[in-house]
């Protein structure tokens, strides 16, 4: 069986919460619920962890080498300045579909640039919660392949 681990960044804790007009009304256990119904159709185990913390994600990432087939990251805040974590990606040999939930390319120009996004397969952005099923789905493909 697959196994999928879904990453989650500082803040998002607080979705449902959070800036509304932009993030939505849903939590993040809101989504997982979704992302955990797909899995299960797909026949794809997939673990979840959402910390604060650079280091507890730097971590995760290096934990999932070899153990994970794939993994669906928000960074969030760290996806413009982290550089732990962006070569705690590339030094891994498990595929990265980076996910944001607003288009980061439409908001506040420090938000434009991902230093995680050229060590990643690739980018979904702007598609709100869909962001993170496009995501699954394009695992799914992949893993079909």
């Amino acid at each position: 069986m697959a196994k999928v681990l879904i990453l989650n960044g500082p803040n998002l804790n607080m979705l449902g919460a959070r800036e509304p007009e932009i993030y939505g009304n849903r939590t993040l256990s809101d989504i997982h619920e979704r992302m955990k119904k797909r899995a299960k159709e797909a026949r794809i185990r997939i673990d979840f962890l959402q910390s604060n913390h650079e280091g507890v994600l730097v971590d995760a990432i290096q934990k999932a080498n070899h153990v994970y087939d794939f993994i669906i990251f928000n960074a969030a805040a760290f996806t413009h300045y982290s550089i732990a974590i962006r070569d705690a990606v590339a030094a891994i040999d498990v595929p990265v579909i980076e996910v944001h939930i607003s288009n980061i390319h439409q908001r506040e120009e420090f938000r434009h640039t991902s230093v995680i996004a050229p060590v990643a397969l690739g980018q979904i952005c702007g598609l709100g919660e869909e962001s993170y099923m496009a995501a699954l789905e394009a695992v799914i493909y992949k893993l079909k392949q």
